[in-house]
């Protein structure tokens, strides 16, 4: 079994790119079930739940070339209503494929969904907005089956701005008939991309401040579109830079996607310089400590939380992290105390009282994001820290390891 080992106490510098966005890479590879025409995506990440998408897809009857980042996806056999288990239990993205099955088939059978085990992420609100849609839901003992004559388009007011069921409704809405208003629909970076996607398909969708229109066609065509740079990715490295009191240029990054961040980022003391592409983040002390609650796009990026504890837990005095998203995002915890960090769960929150220094240890990464976290805390940490399960780090950073030792850090994939 692979496993990261990686010798902390490198202050990291330089440059490094990032790579197209996992979560507007995933969305984009499902909204080709909407046409039969080619789609042609660039920048899309060599990622484990990326390939896992493909393969999805391609179960379904497309057929993918892919080369480098450039992923060209087309009609290969007859369009399949049912998704195959073995693909949507490994990855949540994959339940996507329902709205775009029955909306192109007028029924499908889709398997429930699987991914990070970080708390409940339920369909709930996918299968009302369907509902409201005209489908009729057949909710089976591990499997959802959707059926409809024709999807009709109507108001659907989702009680929280999931970004999984606002992607879901846009793609299924796109082939509807009439008018669809979404109100209350996420607003992340991903979501506004995968809508860019559909207009450039031929889509009719109007976003308003509250509210996303679209107005159903018969079909859509191809088209060609990148995917916008991965705003996690870019964090986690400007995070690595400020656990390490290090200077990074993280280039290719669209800033104002990363501004929640940068917010506590510059609270917490450290230097951010944004060019038009490229933030860089000098630091050269501890940081200072913070408060700070997560919240759906344009609050603080849950994903990002776990890693901005590992910075915080050496920080000079206590932060107080509030997680309103993902109820067992914590979960990481108790391997950053291994490590020797002060951290006091309470229900929803982690108060984290600073230490001056972490200790190497044996971990296992429970997910990508926490994954990220131990990483980022081996890097700054005295002594040999070895991380495994990095099949969940795989999931949503390319080669993190090569990535990071161009800047410094002595860190290496072994068996």
């Amino acid at each position: 079994m692979e496993h990261l080992s990686i010798k902390g106490g490198r202050r990291l510098t330089g440059s490094i790119n990032v790579e197209g966005a996992k979560n507007a890479a995933l969305p984009a590879c499902v909204a080709t079930l909407l046409t039969d025409e080619p789609v042609i995506l660039h920048r899309i990440p060599q990622l484990r739940d990326v390939s896992t998408i493909l393969a999805t897809i391609t179960s379904l009857g497309k057929r993918v070339t892919r080369e480098g980042d450039r992923v060209e996806i087309t009609h290969g056999e007859t369009l399949k209503a049912e998704a195959e288990a073995r693909y949507v239990k490994q990855m949540r993205a994959s339940f996507l494929v329902l709205g775009p099955l029955l909306a192109r088939l007028g029924h499908a059978v889709v398997p429930l969904p699987g991914g990070c085990t970080i708390g409940p992420r339920p369909i709930d609100l996918h299968l009302q907005g369907l509902k409201r849609l005209g489908a009729t839901i057949e909710e089976r003992v591990d499997s959802v089956a959707v059926s409809a004559e024709q999807l009709r388009g109507a108001r659907i007011d989702l009680p929280y701005p999931s970004v999984g069921a606002t992607e879901q409704l846009v793609m299924a809405t796109t082939l509807a008939k009439g008018e669809t208003w979404i109100e209350n629909p996420a607003k992340e970076p991903e979501v506004a991309d995968l809508i860019d996607l559909l207009r450039k398909m031929g889509a009719q969708i109007e976003v308003t401040p509250t509210a996303i229109r679209v107005v159903g066609t018969e079909s859509i065509h191809g088209a060609e579109h990148t995917v916008i740079p991965d705003r996690l990715e870019a964090g986690t490295y400007l995070l690595a830079a400020a656990i390490t009191g290090g200077e990074v240029e993280v280039k290719g990054v669209v800033p104002k996607h990363l501004r929640p961040l940068l917010a506590v980022l510059k609270e917490a003391g450290m230097m951010c310089f944004e060019g038009n592409d490229t933030i860089v983040l000098a630091n050269t002390e501890r940081p200072h400590p913070v408060q700070v609650s997560t919240a759906p796009h344009p609050g603080f990026p849950t994903d990002l939380q776990p890693p901005l504890v590992a910075m915080l837990s050496l920080a000079r005095g206590k932060s107080v992290i509030e997680e309103m998203v993902f109820e067992r995002r914590f979960g990481y915890t108790p391997s950053l105390k291994r490590m020797g960090a002060h951290i006091v769960l309470t229900d929803r929150t982690a108060t984290i009282t600073g230490v001056s220094t972490l200790w190497g240890a044996e971990v296992d990464a429970p997910d990508i994001r926490a994954g990220a976290a131990l990483v980022l805390a081996g890097l700054a940490a005295q002594g040999f820290t070895r991380i495994s399960q990095l099949e969940q780090i795989d999931r949503g950073y390319a080669k993190i390891e090569v990535k990071l030792s161009l800047l410094g850090a002595q860190i290496e994939r072994e068996r």
